[in-house]
């Protein structure tokens, strides 16, 4: 063996041996555990639960405020559609909803504001609500009176969720009008719309017409290649059809012609007179020259 490597070797241990060194113990396990039905105590930050009685009594939660109002609405709405159409005061509705252990502000900010001002919500003069639905309709009869209003004036058809909403006994009255009314679902939202159903309207049609018209498909078709293609069939008739544009009005083009100064036409009805008064002054003055002459 190297000898070098053997005087590097003793004196790496010399080196060692001088350095001093700490040296760590190993933790003792302490032999007392602690019971485990000790319970580590909460934070003093943290809130406490909230019960149902506690609940109710915390007039400043906004959403427990919306939360009665909600109720209330849904229980007006559900009177108005069985049919009790009556007004009832706030401590009737409080009753009939069981909140009568609301809080004294929560009370207050019904009565004079929410209620008030909730757009499903009818006040009446004497301090009472009312449900305030789409349309005053009643029974029947008054349904298909709106139904032929809308028809009439062309207002297209109404949606069957409001008229459940305001027509009480909804489902039996539709029933019993089954053949006076047309329902039509809408595709965009498949919402069924009501449309009065005119029997003057119906007519029969020839099968050999709708065979043609089921036949004949045009969606992938615009406007112009449909006028473009009757042009082919020699078909005229439906230029008249449709849309027109607004035609703006034409200028006129003023003719660029000289302005003749007309003579002032006064007095024509005494041409003749101005001719002979002519005549006679030239003879009077011819006249008098002469005898000038002679003198």
């Amino acid at each position: 063996m190297d000898p070098a490597l053997l005087r590097e070797r003793e004196a790496f241990k010399r080196r060692a041996m001088a350095t001093p060194t700490v040296e760590k113990k190993a933790k003792t396990e302490s032999s007392f555990t602690a019971p485990k039905d000790i319970k580590k105590p909460r934070p003093a930050s943290a809130a406490p639960k909230i019960d149902a009685s506690n609940y109710k009594t915390m007039s400043g939660s906004s959403q427990y405020r919306f939360g009665v109002l909600a109720k209330i609405v849904k229980h007006m709405r559900t009177r108005h559609q069985e049919g009790d159409d009556h007004p009832l005061t706030l401590d009737e509705i409080l009753d009939e909803t069981n909140q009568l252990d609301i809080g004294s502000s929560v009370k207050a900010w019904l009565q004079g504001e929410a209620l008030r001002n909730n757009p499903k919500i009818e006040f009446t003069p004497d301090g009472r609500y009312l449900f305030k639905s789409v349309f005053k309709i009643k029974d029947g009869k008054s349904l298909m009176r709106l139904l032929k209003q809308h028809d009439l004036k062309g207002l297209g058809g109404v949606l069957l969720d409001d008229v459940q909403e305001s027509l009480p006994h909804c489902d039996k009255v539709l029933k019993n009008r089954a053949s006076e009314i047309i329902f039509i679902t809408r595709p965009n939202d498949k919402k069924k719309i009501l449309f009065y159903n005119d029997r003057t309207a119906n007519f029969q049609v020839d099968e050999d017409f709708q065979k043609l018209w089921r036949a004949v498909t045009v969606d992938a078709m615009d406007d112009a290649k449909i006028d473009e293609y009757l042009e082919k069939q020699g078909i005229r008739s439906m230029q008249d059809h449709g849309p027109k544009k607004p035609l703006l009005p034409k200028r006129k083009k003023l003719a660029n012609k000289k302005r003749q100064f007309k003579k002032p036409r006064d007095n024509e009805h005494l041409a003749d007179v101005l001719e002979t008064y002519e005549d006679n002054t030239l003879t009077q003055s011819n006249a008098v020259q002469e005898i000038k002459q002679n003198n």
